[in-house]
């Protein structure tokens, strides 16, 4: 039988995926491999000698992490962590992690063994697929409603028409206008709810086409009152897109962004209103359960007063608004003409700082 080569034990911890962390009995770091570097984003040579609670810190989640680490080490018990939050560089993080201690040749001195494993990103899948059927589901009852809507509506319309004919007299035409007007404008509303039925004309387009085409119409919509910065990667290939429909999704993000800004001047006393446009390339993103190597990303930004947290998560949902005046069918269809382009739209919102991103895989095939 074949010798087998000596294996360097600590080089094949190097090459897991999963983060490796050794603690020694005061509680400071003895060692990390390259996955937990690259997790806490500090080298070893920086850790080393370190507390561990200096990273391991996770504010307000209910759990004595010192104590516990303390009681693993006395009893040599083991322990583990689902869905647990660490802040890192002033972001949360989600890992599931394992203590369990390691006897040395100096029994005195164990070392307790942390495996980290980040969950983010399963979270992240498993959060966007519920988002996406609960979309669909409610897309579905909206159509149904909108439908149903409809119906009725020309019955009424005509009936109307036919009742002003009859009556013939100008002090009743006013109400019998009213009237027809109004039905007009619950049909076109309805017609809204049903959204396109045509299918994207798929071409060639250069994102930053109906990007500036979109800067233009909002630079001479607010008499370029509101700063437009734009933050271009001119090297992004071309994507398979329909450029109507993607003018349509830009335009309605911005318009959206403009209308707060203006419905808040209030908020921009010490600052200057601002429209970011900024392209890159994001890689490994996962769009309705299929892994994508290589996505354009357009961010569309603004400064102003933001979107609630409770309002957030369900954005993109029908008749979902934060304006007076707003249907909240813009969102929900922009987002339907994304899915339609293998694409999605995220959102995230704090004061000062509210960014719409589109997605849009421009290679054909995907991680597996």
């Amino acid at each position: 039988m074949d010798q087998y080569p000596s294996i360097d034990y600590r080089l094949l911890v190097d090459n897991l995926t999963t983060a490796i962390l050794l603690i020694d009995s005061d509680l400071n770091i003895f060692y990390l491999n390259s996955s937990c570097e690259a997790l806490f984003d500090i080298s070893l040579l920086r850790a080393a000698g370190q507390p561990v609670m200096n990273i391991l810190h996770a504010p307000n989640d209910g759990f004595n992490t010192l104590d516990a680490l303390t009681n693993s080490l006395k009893t040599g018990q083991a322990y583990t962590r689902r869905e647990a939050t660490i802040n890192v560089n002033f972001k949360d993080i989600h890992v599931d992690y394992s203590v369990s201690q390691i006897n040395t040749d100096k029994p005195y001195h164990p070392l307790l063994l942390i495996e980290l494993n980040p969950i983010d990103r399963m979270l992240k899948i498993s959060k966007e697929e519920s988002l996406t059927q609960q979309h669909q589901i409610t897309r579905q009852l909206i159509r149904g409603v909108a439908h149903e809507i409809k119906n009725p509506l020309g019955g009424i319309r005509g009936a109307t028409q036919l009742l002003a004919r009859s009556l013939n007299d100008p002090q009743y035409t006013e109400f019998t206008d009213i009237i027809i007007s109004e039905v007009d404008r619950l049909r076109n509303l309805a017609d809204t709810m049903l959204g396109s039925r045509q299918l994207p004309s798929y071409e060639l387009v250069n994102v930053h086409e109906p990007l500036e085409r979109v800067r233009s119409l909002v630079a001479n919509q607010t008499k370029k009152k509101i700063k437009i910065i734009r933050d271009y990667d001119l090297s992004l290939p071309e994507v398979k897109a329909d450029r109507d429909q993607l003018i349509q999704v830009m335009l309605n993000i911005c318009v959206n962004a403009v209308q707060a800004i203006t419905e808040n001047k209030e908020f921009f006393v010490d600052h200057q209103p601002e429209l970011i446009l900024r392209t890159r390339i994001q890689r490994l993103v996962t769009i309705n359960g299929v892994l994508h190597r290589s996505t354009i990303r357009i961010d569309i930004e603004d400064n102003g007063i933001g979107i609630p947290q409770e309002v957030v998560e369900s954005i993109f949902y029908p008749l979902v608004t934060t304006r007076a005046k707003g249907t909240g069918l813009g969102l929900s269809i922009a987002q339907n003409i994304m899915h339609q382009h293998n694409g999605m739209i995220e959102c995230q919102s704090i004061p000062k700082k509210t960014v719409f991103s589109l997605y849009l895989p421009w290679e054909s095939n995907h991680v597996t």
